[in-house]
């Protein structure tokens, strides 16, 4: 740590000789010269930052301060005093929403700008979808769940999906806003509390920040709004991205018509799920949630960034977001929240995956290359979703969707359709990872049936639990000719 406290540095020494001495300091370096007399570093993703050769060149700051024009101190002190004086949660969310609409404004790497989406490319997303369902009644028991088809552009998928990624993100924001504070010697704390306030905004200016440019990213990149494993867009409405639908199909040499209805296939069957399997998406975020909470925050890293810091390199927080402060914990606990996580995502991913094969296969003569796109394209992942890895400590990505793909078609083939779906009745009901190692194992385990415990639960709470005629929640009982699970919804 040094010597001044936090690191603030002390006010520069007025020059012995007057004005001569300024002006040799300034030529020779040693001052900060008048474009930049405040001395902050770069800040990526802010507003008005300015570009190489620019005001502030590499130095958002002084980008955002201009030429120091007297007529823009104002304006400037005032845009820096809403980011100090933050005191919303534990990330900007409004930082992060502009600077992921600046950043879908300035396109992909390709060149490719977001666009307002016309007329026939909506059209185009409604039939896709609403052909996509029919062909999906012959390969599941779940019901369409899509009640509208909407075509997005990149920008309005930045909009749409931003609760869920505020849920998702907040949790874990959140043990490093705390953390900023518990760094400090307990003594120290009364005495550096508008520091410390001061740096929880800073923090939640910087995860907004980088959240924001991820997001940005992650726009370009999205065909649909469950390409994360997570219902992003509100329930029941599917949406496709035509201008990434026809990005994600350019190379494939495959007609863009069934570069969409494959596409459409995918997110209409995750709409099913979702839609008549109420307990998943609680289920998942609960997954998520229970993993977050055994993430810790590298103190050592955190210690280093709060003993360093220097109001003239603010960026220094936002190096250290990047570089990434989380730590799982090696834990039994946490191994375990780990597996249930990937697990489920992988399940449902590799339903999804089953189901639409099963519906595109003897229709689309296109559909075992695309399945094979989009399985590698879920297993390596893009920037965004690294970038997201790294700040969240938390990798989106079914890392057993081959194995869970299996064991679901292994399930139709031995229980029919039907028999299959109704697995999704009970979470308990699910394979487990271990299942996922021995699919054949689990495709002849005798079924428990949870119809009649969660009738008595109802009951006892002066409620009807019995749904199965709804839909919702297949009745599985024993056949007792076969040997195997029936559905008697």
């Amino acid at each position: 740590m040094s010597d001044t406290p936090f690191g603030f540095g002390l006010p520069p020494e007025e020059p012995e000789d007057g004005d001569e001495g300024k002006k040799k300091d300034q030529q020779g370096g040693g001052g900060q010269g008048p474009a930049n007399p405040f001395g902050f570093g770069a800040f990526p993703g802010l507003p008005g930052a300015g570009g190489p050769g620019g005001a502030g060149g590499d130095n958002p700051f002084a980008a955002m301060f201009g030429s120091m024009d007297p007529n823009d101190l104002g304006a400037a002190f005032q845009q820096l005093g809403q980011m100090l004086s933050y005191e919303g949660g534990p990330v900007n969310w409004d930082m992060a929403k502009d600077i992921a609409r600046q950043t879908v404004s300035q396109g992909t790497q390709d060149g490719v700008k977001d666009a307002s989406v016309g007329p026939a490319d909506r059209t185009a997303v409604e039939e896709a979808v609403r052909l996509a369902d029919l062909w999906l009644d012959d390969a599941t028991s779940l019901p369409s769940g899509a009640h509208s088809a909407v075509a997005w552009s990149r920008a309005e998928w930045v909009e749409a999906t931003l609760p869920v990624w505020k849920e998702l993100v907040d949790p874990v924001a959140e043990r490093v806003g705390l953390a900023m504070g518990d760094v400090l010697p307990e003594e120290m704390q009364a005495m550096a509390g508008p520091l410390i306030g001061m740096m929880r905004s800073m923090g939640g200016a910087m995860f907004g920040s980088q959240i924001g440019q991820a997001l940005g990213v992650l726009a370009g990149e999205v065909v649909g709004s469950t390409d994360v494993g997570l219902p992003l867009a509100p329930a029941g409405k599917a949406a496709l991205l035509p201008l990434n639908v026809e990005a994600f199909g350019k190379d494939l040499g495959v007609p863009q018509e069934e570069v969409r209805l494959y596409l459409a296939l995918r997110e209409a069957a995750h709409q099913r799920l979702f839609s008549h399997v109420p307990w998943l998406r609680s289920h998942l975020f609960g997954a998520v949630e229970g993993y977050a909470r055994g993430i810790k925050v590298d103190t050592t890293k955190l210690e280093d960034v709060v003993g360093q810091f220097d109001p003239q390199n603010p960026e220094q927080i936002q190096e250290a977001l990047q570089q990434g402060m989380f730590q799982p914990e090696d834990t039994p606990e946490q191994k375990a929240a780990l597996a249930r996580l990937e697990t489920a995502l992988a399940l449902v991913e590799g339903w999804v995956d089953a189901v639409v094969h099963a519906a595109a296969k003897p229709r689309l003569s296109s559909a075992d290359a695309l399945r094979e796109t989009l399985r590698r394209r879920r297993a390596t992942g893009g920037p965004a979703e690294q970038t997201f890895a790294t700040l969240i400590g938390l990798e989106l990505r079914p890392r057993r969707l081959r194995d869970a793909s299996r064991l679901w078609a292994s399930l139709t083939d031995a229980r029919g359709v039907d028999g299959r779906d109704g697995l999704w009745a009970h979470p308990d009901m699910l394979p487990t990872a271990s299942d996922l190692d021995d699919p054949d194992g689990f495709v002849h385990r005798e079924q428990l049936d949870f119809s009649e415990l969660d009738k008595m639960l109802g009951e006892a709470a002066g409620g009807t639990a019995d749904t199965t005629d709804s839909g919702d929640k297949p009745k599985l009982t024993k056949d007792d000719d076969t040997g195997e699970d029936d559905d008697t919804k």
